[in-house]
């Protein structure tokens, strides 16, 4: 559903992500980790469609970003960090005009089911400019679900839940992906990663250091037992990674490091 081959995205003679390749199956929850800088919003807003790739392909359900963008985006979600909500619109208003976005004609029930599951039934005449963090959050999130993507992509989504927002999204999470969606989760909450994420990736200066299971990245780490922490896999590959610069024009780009080499 989610597939990346061979993105590059370079400002200038600098690489924020260089060589990278993976794909998201269907029912599949990716995990999506890395210090600050590694890459990882850059890789999304690029699947988004918001940046475009300096270099590779994108695709969403077989669909190129690029040559076929609107096939591709009316099958994805993107929940960024920091949603950008109409402030004079309502709950319901926003719930409206995503469907129209996205041609949902029958989404009234769907609306009312989310509004319930995010608790937001009795804030659906309240206008954005009146929320709270958290409760804006979970108005994207409801629009991201309502037109039923196949593709759907979170950029630190626990900012500004509460305890039991953040059950619910995790529950919706794994709801999308037995249904049949890829997900892809950014965080830097590792223990919100090892708990909800079937695979892992491990970004770094705009490179993959690791892709595949947890039990892989285990396997591939000699250092490291077993009983180890997703914290303490991430700092094995993440400690002596080094930055990359933008090699000239007649260069061609290192491959990726992943899982199989």
């Amino acid at each position: 559903m989610i597939r990346v081959e061979d993105f590059e995205k370079s400002y200038r003679d600098i690489f924020a992500v260089r060589g990278l390749s993976f794909e998201v199956a269907a029912g599949s929850v990716l995990g999506v980790v890395g210090p600050n800088g590694a890459g990882k919003t850059t890789t999304m807003r690029a699947l988004a469609g918001i940046i475009p790739p300096s270099a590779g392909r994108l695709s969403i359900a077989g669909h190129d970003l690029v040559n076929d963008s609107i096939a591709a985006k009316s099958q994805l979600a993107f929940v960024p960090d920091e949603p950008q909500l109409f402030d004079v619109l309502t709950v319901w208003e926003h719930l409206e005009f995503t469907a129209s976005i996205y041609r949902a004609h029958r989404f009234a029930a769907e609306a009312e089911r989310l509004l319930a599951q995010f608790e937001l039934t009795d804030k659906r005449d309240t206008i954005a400019q009146e929320l709270s963090r958290g409760m804006r959050q979970k108005v994207a999130i409801c629009c991201a679900y309502l037109h039923q993507p196949q593709a759907i992509i979170f950029d630190e989504p626990l900012t500004g839940l509460d305890p039991r927002g953040i059950r619910t999204l995790k529950a919706s999470i794994r709801e999308r992906a037995a249904a049949g969606a890829a997900v892809m989760v950014s965080s830097h909450l590792l223990d919100l990663i090892d708990d909800l994420c079937s695979h892992l990736l491990i970004l770094h200066h705009g490179r993959c250091l690791f892709q595949g299971t947890i039990t892989e990245a285990k396997n591939r780490l000699e250092t490291v037992g077993t009983d180890a922490s997703l914290e303490d896999i991430f700092f094995q590959f993440t400690e002596n990674s080094k930055p990359v610069s933008a090699a000239p024009s007649d260069q061609s780009p290192s491959p990726p490091i992943s899982a199989e080499n």
